[in-house]
């Protein structure tokens, strides 16, 4: 009996010249190759999620790269969505931001919790510039040892390229990682990359971008991990 089709929503604002736009659709057909599974994606335009947005219908959504999306406000309630309702969830780069910034608002309680991209004076800016931009930058990462994401890539060390001018504000994460959100990647300098929910069955966010290993033909570890999860909640 064939299985229904797992539905992934890809919060965002599609443009087709971001590189990561191009790379995710060839990653996740890499994953539905690799596993056998029928994956279906849909972009999800920030500016049009409401309340009414059906998103009971998918099994996992990935909050995509090209941030300041459209609406803050339509990306965090999908990513609120996707925490609360349990559905697998990965974020990389503007969704790790935005899977931050939802987390502190919605769990913490920080409803001045703000992203300096679109709020720079906000007396709770959560993520800030960089020291170092992570433009075309390609660093080694160092992860947490039995985290979700180590297990997709099977070792504790990986290098993963950027495309990044915003991370955590260093002056509020002890504070922001002390409770279910933890930190599960740090780069060669000790910035936080990677973290995860641990009362969640699959909710990572990266501040790297691994779908691009699939524009070189690779099939990124943690995309198939992912995937896998949405099946899971598939069946």
């Amino acid at each position: 009996m064939e299985t229904r089709p797992i539905r992934i929503a890809l919060i965002g604002d599609y443009d087709p010249q971001v590189t990561a736009h191009q790379a995710i659709p060839v990653a996740l057909e890499k994953a539905a190759e690799h596993s056998g599974l029928n994956v279906q994606w849909h972009w999800l335009a920030t500016d049009e999620i409401s309340a009414e947005t059906p998103l009971h219908r998918f099994d996992g959504f990935w909050c995509v790269p090209a941030s300041p999306y459209r609406s803050t406000d339509g990306a965090l309630k999908a990513i609120r969505f996707a925490r609360v309702q349990r559905r697998p969830f990965l974020g990389t780069c503007g969704g790790f931001q935005h899977a931050v910034l939802e987390y502190a608002r919605n769990v913490l309680g920080w409803s001045d919790a703000e992203h300096a991209e679109t709020n720079p004076d906000a007396a709770r800016a959560l993520l800030t510039p960089l020291a170092c931009s992570l433009v075309e930058a390609v660093d080694t990462i160092h992860l947490q040892e039995g985290s979700l994401i180590a297990q997709a890539y099977e070792n504790a060390e990986i290098r993963e390229g950027y495309r990044c001018r915003y991370g955590m504000n260093p002056q509020f994460e002890e504070e922001l990682l002390k409770r279910e959100l933890h930190a599960v990647g740090h780069d060669s300098e000790h910035g936080l990359r990677a973290v995860e929910l641990g009362d969640h069955p699959f909710f990572v966010a990266t501040l790297f971008q691994p779908e691009r290993a699939a524009l070189k033909g690779i099939l990124p570890p943690l995309v198939g991990t992912f995937v896998e999860a949405c099946a899971g909640r598939s069946s």
